[in-house]
């Protein structure tokens, strides 16, 4: 019988993440090994069974694992169904090497908010364009992870917040079309990109990678309606390609850039119309 084991892996363009691994396995068990980077683990479908140091772990229900860097594991199917997984592996300018003692001793995480924010770190790892997206979310994840491994509430938002979240907002507009990291949005502002995350939230109550998008969206709309072709919008306004610049343009306004462009949207004029809610 044919093996259902089946395995995807790519290193996106994303400070932290060293490398992506979506897998499905019925009959491979891993041996004991090692890594070099911090292995971020959500399991979907079945159970993953495991040792780390010289204790049997398991992923049971909605856990998220995270195992240490230079710690030995393996890990193998724990039923005849196998499992379905998803793995980032993180480089330690995310978590870094003091805190391997409490992901050995704790490496099994019960947090569905947690459990939710991996699971649209990865919808944005693999598409393309989104890594902006990407790396504003793996910044929440990392305080929470911290916040776990530390026994402590994730840290409050810096003083002076609201004159970060204009001066990161300043930024961004100079930025718009170019693209950016927030690593490098940080250092200009001095500050860490988790407390820029959170303070340009709490300030505007949206994520810097959203507002970015809707941004690029709106001068869109007016290039479409000028007669600007869809993909030379795409390649002005930043996006990865034109279906990248397509489905986020269907994401917001629940039409097509061409379409739009037409204004042949629900039989009227779809620059007449107003948006449609964000």
């Amino acid at each position: 019988m044919a093996s259902r084991d089946d395995v995807r892996a790519w290193r996106p363009a994303v400070p932290g993440v060293r490398e992506v691994l979506h897998a499905r396995f019925t009959e491979h068990a891993y041996p004991m090994h090692v890594h070099d980077a911090w292995t971020l683990l959500i399991v979907d479908d079945g159970v993953v069974r495991y040792e780390l140091d010289h204790h049997e772990r398991g992923t049971p229900g909605d856990t998220v694992s995270l195992l240490p860097p230079l710690v030995p594991h393996n890990g193998s199917p724990a039923t005849a169904q196998g499992f379905r997984k998803r793995v980032v592996y993180l480089d330690t300018t995310l978590l870094d090497e003091s805190l391997i003692g409490p992901a050995v001793d704790g490496p099994d995480l019960t947090d569905p908010l947690l459990r939710t924010r991996i699971g649209r770190l990865h919808a944005a790892l693999a598409v393309p364009g989104d890594e902006f997206e990407a790396e504003s979310r793996l910044t929440l994840i990392g305080d929470r992870l911290r916040a776990h491994l530390s026994h402590g509430a994730a840290p409050p938002a810096p003083a002076g917040g609201r004159g970060i979240a204009h001066d990161l907002r300043d930024l961004l507009d100079e930025r718009l079309c170019e693209g950016t990291t927030l690593v490098q949005l940080a250092a200009v502002l001095h500050v860490h990109p988790a407390h820029l995350v959170r303070a340009f939230g709490s300030a505007f109550g949206i994520p810097p990678h959203q507002y970015v998008m809707s941004r690029r969206i709106d001068l869109a709309r007016g290039r479409l309606l000028a007669g600007q072709p869809p993909g030379e919008v795409a390649a002005d306004l930043g996006f990865y390609d034109q279906p990248h610049f397509t489905r986020h343009f269907k994401r917001v306004l629940g039409t097509t850039p061409g379409r739009y462009a037409r204004g042949t949207t629900t039989g009227r004029r779809t620059g007449s119309a107003d948006p449609a809610p964000r």
